[in-house]
Formats: C-alpha cells, sequence, structure tokens
C-alpha cells in the first residue's frame, strides 16, 4: 500500500485554504473562459455563416478559433501560473511541514511569493529550472522502454511500453517535489540542490514510484466521476447554443475535470508525495554511482550540472 497519510495530506490542505481558494478561481475561470470563447466563438460564426447556405459549418469553426484563442493565451501565462499558483503553494506546504508558522488569508500568498523570489529569482529562470527537471524525468522513463528494443521476448514490448506509460503519468509531479526540496534546504543555488534532489529521487525510487502510482490511481478515478456528473449539464449548455457545436459538451465536460483535478487534486498528490519523500531521504546524502548513471542517461541532467557548477544565483540571467 501506499506510505502517506491521507488525512494528514487533507489537514495540510486545509491549512493552505488560500492557495486552494487561489487555484479554484484561477483554473475554474479557464474552464468558464473555455465556455465563453467556444460559445461566443460559435455564435458569431453561425450569424456571419448566414451570408453562405451552411451556417452550421461556420459556427463550428467560430467554436474552434474560441477554443483556440483561449489555449494559446493560457500559453503564454503558464510561466506565472507556474511561478505564482504552483510554486507558492509548494512553499507554504513544505514550511508547514517544517512547524513553521503562516500568515492568513491573503498574507499567506504574499509570503509565498517571497519566498520563491529569495530561492528560485524571477519567473523565467523557474520556468527553466522546471524544464531541465522534466526533461531528466522523461530520459529515465525512456530507459525502462529501451529495455525491450534488446530483449527479444515476444510481447514484452507492449508490456513495457504500457509500464512506462503508467511509470511517466506517475512521475507528473516529481518537479514539485524537487521545487520542494530547494525550499525545505533553503537553496541559494537551485541548480544545484535541484541536481541532489533528483538523485534523492532515484535512490529512493521504488518508493516513490510506488506511492506515485497510488495517487494517480486515485487521482484519476476521481478525475473521472468529476467529468461523468459535469457531462450532463455541459450537454444541456451547449445544446441551447447556437449551430451544432453540442458535440463540445464533452471537451467541455474534460476541461471542467481537468480544472478540479489542477485546484483541488493536484495539490493533494504534491503533499502526500513531498511527504514521502521528505522521509525517505532523512540522513541520506547524494549517491555518485545514481549521479554518474544520471549524466550518462540525460543531457539535461548534464546541463542541470553544467549549470550547478557555474554557481548560478537565483537572480542570474537565463537565456
Amino acid at each position: 500500500m501506499w506510505d502517506f497519510s491521507i488525512g494528514r495530506t487533507l489537514g495540510l490542505l486545509a491549512r493552505t485554504f488560500p492557495f486552494i481558494l487561489l487555484r479554484m478561481l484561477v483554473y475554474f475561470g479557464i474552464t468558464f473562459a473555455y465556455i465563453v470563447a467556444t460559445g461566443g466563438g460559435a455564435a458569431i460564426g453561425y450569424g456571419v455563416g448566414h451570408v453562405s447556405d451552411d451556417p452550421t459549418a461556420f459556427s463550428f469553426w467560430g467554436g474552434i478559433f474560441g477554443f483556440g484563442l483561449v489555449s494559446v493565451a493560457l500559453y503564454w501565462v503558464r510561466e506565472y501560473i507556474l511561478y505564482i499558483l504552483k510554486a507558492g503553494h509548494i512553499a507554504v506546504m513544505v514550511e508547514l511541514m517544517q512547524g513553521k508558522l503562516l500568515p492568513q488569508g491573503q498574507g499567506q500568498i504574499m509570503h509565498a511569493r517571497e519566498v520563491v523570489a529569495a530561492r528560485f529569482g524571477e519567473a523565467n529562470l523557474l520556468f527553466v529550472l522546471d524544464q531541465l527537471i522534466k526533461g531528466v524525468i522523461r530520459a529515465i522513463t525512456g530507459l525502462v522502454g529501451g529495455i525491450a528494443m534488446v530483449l527479444p521476448i515476444p510481447g514484452l514490448q507492449g508490456l513495457l511500453g504500457f509500464f512506462n506509460t503508467i511509470v511517466r503519468i506517475s512521475l507528473t509531479y516529481v518537479d514539485e517535489i524537487i521545487l520542494g526540496y530547494n525550499v525545505k534546504v533553503g537553496s541559494t543555488n537551485p541548480w544545484e540542490t535541484s541536481r541532489q534532489a533528483l538523485v534523492l529521487y532515484a535512490q529512493n525510487g521504488k518508493r516513490m514510484v510506488k506511492n506515485a502510482i497510488w495517487l494517480t490511481l486515485m487521482l484519476y478515478v476521481l478525475a473521472f466521476v468529476i467529468f461523468l456528473v459535469m457531462l450532463a449539464p455541459m450537454a444541456t449548455l451547449f445544446y441551447v447554443m447556437p449551430g451544432q457545436i453540442a458535440g463540445w459538451s464533452f471537451v467541455a465536460a474534460i476541461v471542467f475535470a481537468w480544472a478540479f483535478k489542477a485546484a483541488v487534486l493536484e495539490p493533494f498528490a504534491i503533499a502526500a508525495l513531498m511527504a514521502v519523500y521528505f522521509e525517505a531521504i532523512e540522513g541520506q546524502v547524494p549517491n555518485p554511482e545514481w549521479d554518474r548513471k544520471l549524466s550518462d542517461a540525460s543531457g539535461k541532467f548534464r546541463e542541470l550540472k553544467d549549470k550547478a557548477l557555474a554557481g548560478m544565483a537565483p537572480g542570474a540571467a537565463v537565456a
């Protein structure tokens, strides 16, 4: 079974309620923007389409345009979401795990921004660091799939491919754990402490992946339930909109389930995995052998080491 406490994790989240509320405002705001943009685009397309013999076709492409417009906007604010929302929430959760007292209400969010700025500097540096960490994780999971290329066992490729997919999904939150480690140790060189944290994660990989898989199953089951619950009201909403866009109700239900997962379920998974990670690495030091293995397997890890050796401080410029 898993090594985390569901009750303690929920209690931790309750103490960071200002961030849970902020996440809900942001992610459900994104869902609302998708619905409005898709419906509005469909309505405009339907109106413009009356110049032709097929206004419903214009309605469909208007919905596509509205959906794409919000997706592009979301792409451009991804660094802000990472810096303020994710890293800030991680910072206050780590401090609560350390027994520190935090401000209440809006003050908690302002405090988190100060902690994140002290550890990582500007949003662009944190974003580059986050992408490097993700690159290392992708390389590690890729090694599992590579075994099937050298072992001529019938059916092994499909089996390992399926296992590799499960592991890859379960490792979604490793970068957040690494950011949490940086906050915990009070890092002044996030490149070096992230390298250490990745090595420590690899040393305890079996335990971490086991817990990550359990959490992944929990989250996706709950998200699927939310999707089923929202399918009927979304179908009703899009049915009354002009044109043939009723099929968008399926997409809208998926987006709503994603928003609920990102706002409420993901912080639970991150808090639970951080608790397991911090307990697992207690008293450990990075193993040089695992450092070598990661260097051989991942160019992103080597790049992380180069930046660490350069002693890049949080305020240093990033290309």
